[in-house]
């Protein structure tokens, strides 16, 4: 009652998902930066590919904690899946913290058993690019990213 079981994301997993990312990017021929952070929002694994922008440090970052933090995928809709306009998106990003919220695609929660353990972001490629990848790196170490899935 006072303490709970909680599930963790190892570096083996992380390293894992960034084995899967850049691999898919490096196919691809685009440069990405991915970022995976514990279900605390604390980074784990950040990597860079060579010829990546430096801005997509910090979008990857972002993703990430962002996607842990709400416990689903990042998109344009509010905390509560709801639909925002462009100065809501904004002002919600100003007030959660620019580096915890975001309205771009490609951010990850990683679920085991229902239970958010972590977050990965891409950024780099199309927002397209970027949320497949970025899935596709959950799926690799047989996690999900909807809550009510594995």
């Amino acid at each position: 009652m006072y303490v709970a079981d909680a599930k963790r994301l190892t570096l083996a997993g992380a390293r894992k998902m960034m084995t899967t990312a850049v691999g898919i990017a490096e196919q691809a021929g685009i440069p990405i930066a991915v970022a995976i952070a514990d279900a605390g929002g604390h980074l784990v694994m950040l990597e860079r590919m060579d010829g990546g922008r430096f801005h997509t440090v910090h979008s990857s970052t972002t993703k990430a904690v962002c996607a842990a933090s709400n416990k689903r995928p990042t998109t344009a809709k509010g905390a509560q899946a709801q639909p925002l306009d462009t100065t809501h998106a904004i002002g919600l990003a100003l007030a959660a913290g620019a580096e915890r919220w975001t309205a771009m695609e490609g951010g990850y929660p990683i679920i085991v058993d229902g239970e958010c353990i972590g977050g990965i972001g891409v950024s780099g490629g199309s927002w397209e690019f970027d949320d497949k990848v970025a899935r596709a790196a959950v799926e690799s170490i047989g996690a999900g990213y909807l809550i009510d899935a594995k």
